[in-house]
């Protein structure tokens, strides 16, 4: 496993994460082996939220902490809030409440990270900020971070709180790549030009804010995984080619591109089973050359300007 050492964060961050979305479906069992193969990776980042699964997987995980209590202190637990039912919430007594709950749910006195889910066109960055504060002096949230946010909205957060924002959860793989499609064709008249994000990417390595990248698999909601996709019928075959070359799985290389972006991002891997997580691991023991990586990005139909 690839570490990254992030100033706030007292341990080094494993360049995966395992994300926890579904992991309500697993039972205590399912879930505490999975846990105990991810931590035998090297991985120690586990990303929650207090929706996944309607709060079961924050509660399903809990109960694996109650089993193993001295796996704690080698994990850096993160948990998101902010989405409720039909609407968006970062109030002060909502981030504060969720936190709290998130706590109970988890059964553990902290959380290593708090994010931000989503944007709340309703936020009052002095809210936030006095809520962070409280968090922060209660010894139950050490670091802060946002999700799905724009430079816009973290500055005018960042304005309010003495707390730096570490991170950044946004969508990223091979197939949704806006965040560097707008760069590459910077100046063009095409459509990939285009800059739906405030330029994102640049601002958090500017800003030292590590990007954690969602769905690394998922070519969108109604696709699912891009994997043996026949929508990407050549991004599969240059993947297999590609695995076979460096001696890994397809859903590594897949992974290794993300992680070959010198920013420096953190891949959230959302599987729920051991021998997915372990092929995915496989892509911290790999480095894609410069023309694999753009071959790959290529291969959906891309054309270079």
């Amino acid at each position: 496993m690839k570490y990254k050492k992030i100033k706030g964060i007292e341990k080094e961050v494993s360049m995966i994460a395992l994300g926890c979305m579904r992991i309500d479906r697993l039972s205590v069992e399912a879930l505490e082996s999975l846990v105990e193969v991810a931590l035998s990776l090297g991985i120690n980042f586990f990303d929650h939220a207090d929706i996944y699964g309607g709060g079961q997987s924050e509660v399903i995980f809990g109960e694996v902490l109650k089993r193993n209590p001295q796996w704690r202190e080698k994990m850096i637990l993160q948990s998101k809030c902010g989405i409720r039912n039909g609407y968006y919430d970062l109030s002060k007594a909502h981030i504060i409440s969720s936190v709290e709950a998130s706590l109970k749910h988890l059964q553990t006195d902290y959380l290593d990270v708090l994010l931000l889910h989503r944007p709340d066109a309703l936020m009052d960055p002095a809210e936030i900020g006095e809520a962070f504060e409280s968090l922060y002096k209660r010894g139950i949230v050490k670091a802060f971070g946002v999700s799905n946010m724009t430079p816009g909205q973290m500055s005018l957060i960042q304005k309010h709180s003495e707390f730096p924002l570490l991170f950044n959860q946004l969508q990223f793989n091979v197939v949704h790549s806006g965040m560097i499609d707008a760069g590459i064709y910077a100046n063009m008249k095409d459509a990939s030009a285009i800059d739906y994000d405030g330029g994102v990417l640049d601002y958090c390595r500017v800003n030292d804010i590590t990007i954690q990248c969602w769905s690394i698999l998922q070519a969108s909601w109604t696709e699912g995984s891009y994997l043996d996709h026949p929508n990407y019928e050549a991004l599969n075959l240059l993947l297999k080619s590609l695995g076979e070359k460096y001696n890994v799985s397809p859903s590594a290389i897949a992974t290794a591109w993300i992680l070959r972006h010198p920013a420096g991002m953190q891949a959230i891997a959302g599987t729920t089973t051991p021998e997915n997580l372990r092929k995915i691991a496989q892509a911290t023991t790999i480095t894609l050359s410069r023309e694999d990586w753009y071959a790959l990005y290529k291969s959906v139909g891309r054309q270079l300007p």
